[in-house]
């Protein structure tokens, strides 16, 4: 099992860089080896039957555990300040364990309506029709996850700053409320890496896509569940069965009984020996390799992410074709306050805009750009722009659409880290090709 590597009084610059990592053991080779292999010798019988009881940890099927996996995996519990991390194929595979984990058929999950488009339609219709019911609630009136709550609900979902419609997620008020009812808040904190630390403010599951921020060079796709070990699973028995009762998939075990001499990690072991067993959403040792190299400059890319974001929405809430600019670092009073109390050091890469001419005002400036790339992805070193209603949340009805923050001329930025002025002057001649 992954477990952070202390990093006691180390920055997060630091621990990008060092968490969880010193050397090979067997070669002294600084940069972490790709463990290119499928399976593991057993010394002999004996250990082979210690692993396969979690008797000991250690290595028996890279779709399970892979050294250099371990080491990605190590590294962000050690940033997050967590006791455990399982990497997946995917951020979408990690949205679907995060639920699958803790909730069976005829149970039921409350989710912000404030939801990238794959995860409301993986929510929607793909939990459905497992038996898992995902209430949509607006995260504005945080009592409104407490209203929708019952004894079958297993969870809270939410994102840091939701994709596209970039209103900071109440994490402090709504893990409060879990809390008094003993209701765990899952975190999608994959738009706001090191902006926000989730635990910090009561979230107790993380989930990344590693495809977007934290790799960063739009080269591979993995995603992330980190536990927080700050959530008491058998205090709350009778609600987490997967926890607390024997389970079948795994010859018997109460996964909450079996870690009490490993510390709290019932969740995340759970998580591993399961669902990633069961279901095979392993990431590649390769793909984890690539992420490691994304990590290591993290902290630098936010730093030049957010200033340029700034900068760009500044421009464009001053320009005469564009209607309304969103963006984190431009809101005042009140909703100023709470994007502060949410993010720090940066209010984040994405800014949403809509353009005066609508629809065909909205697809002109996409046809326009020649440096921004249009592209079905956010959190690249490169600035990429979207038209979501024609594409990421095309498959959304247009009520659910609205609600998710997307207009028919709504257009998304992921900025990049080019020099700010090189991207200003493609957008600005992509907004003077259009009409509106």
């Amino acid at each position: 099992m992954s477990k952070g590597q202390d990093g006691a009084g180390l920055h997060p610059d630091t621990l990008a860089l060092h968490a969880a990592f010193r050397k090979d053991a067997s070669t002294n080779a600084l940069a972490v080896p790709i463990y290119q292999t499928t399976s593991y010798q057993f010394d002999d019988t004996a250990h082979a039957a210690s692993l396969f009881g979690l008797e000991k940890s250690g290595n028996i099927y890279t779709r399970i555990t892979n050294p250099t996996t371990s080491v990605l995996e190590e590294r962000i519990t050690a940033l997050e300040g967590g006791v455990g991390a399982v990497a997946l194929s995917s951020g979408q595979a990690a949205s679907a364990f995060s639920l699958q984990n803790l909730a069976r058929s005829g149970d039921n999950v409350v989710s912000s309506t404030d939801l990238y488009g794959g995860t409301w339609n993986l929510f929607a219709n793909g939990m459905k029709d497992l038996g898992i019911e995902v209430r949509f609630v607006d995260p504005i009136s945080p009592e409104n996850f407490r209203t929708a709550s019952d004894s079958r609900t297993r969870a809270y979902y939410g994102e840091t700053l939701a994709n596209p419609k970039l209103r900071p997620f109440p994490i402090r008020d709504v893990s409060r409320i879990g809390d008094e009812l003993g209701i765990p808040l899952i975190m999608d904190n994959t738009a706001a890496p090191l902006l926000c630390r989730p635990f910090d403010l009561g979230a107790h599951i993380i989930v990344y896509s590693l495809t977007k921020y934290i790799g960063g060079h739009g080269t591979s796709i993995g995603g992330m569940l980190v536990d927080s070990g700050r959530f008491d699973w058998s205090k709350q028995g009778g609600r987490f069965p997967t926890l607390n009762e024997p389970d079948a998939n795994y010859h018997g075990t109460i996964f909450s009984e079996a870690v009490r001499e490993l510390g709290p990690i019932a969740y995340i072991l759970r998580a591993r020996v399961v669902l990633l067993r069961d279901f095979g959403s392993a990431l590649s040792p390769f793909n984890s390799f690539l992420f490691l190299q994304g990590l290591e400059t993290l902290p630098l890319r936010m730093n030049r992410i957010c200033a340029n974001a700034q900068v760009i929405a500044e421009f464009l809430r001053e320009h005469p074709k564009v209607s309304r600019v969103v963006y984190p670092g431009l809101e005042t009073g009140k909703a100023r306050e709470q994007a502060l109390s949410v993010l720090s050091g940066g209010f984040g890469g994405l800014i949403g805009f809509e353009l005066t001419g609508g629809i065909d005002a909205g697809r002109c400036f996409i046809d326009a750009l020649k440096l921004v790339c249009h592209v079905a992805n956010i959190g690249d070193s490169k600035t990429l722009a979207i038209h979501p209603a024609s594409t990421t949340q095309s498959q959304l009805s247009p009520a659910a659409r609205l609600s998710s923050g997307v207009s028919d001329g709504y257009v998304r930025l992921s900025v990049g880290i080019e020099h700010v002025d090189d991207i200003l002057a493609d957008i600005g001649q992509a907004l003077s090709a259009c009409g509106g």
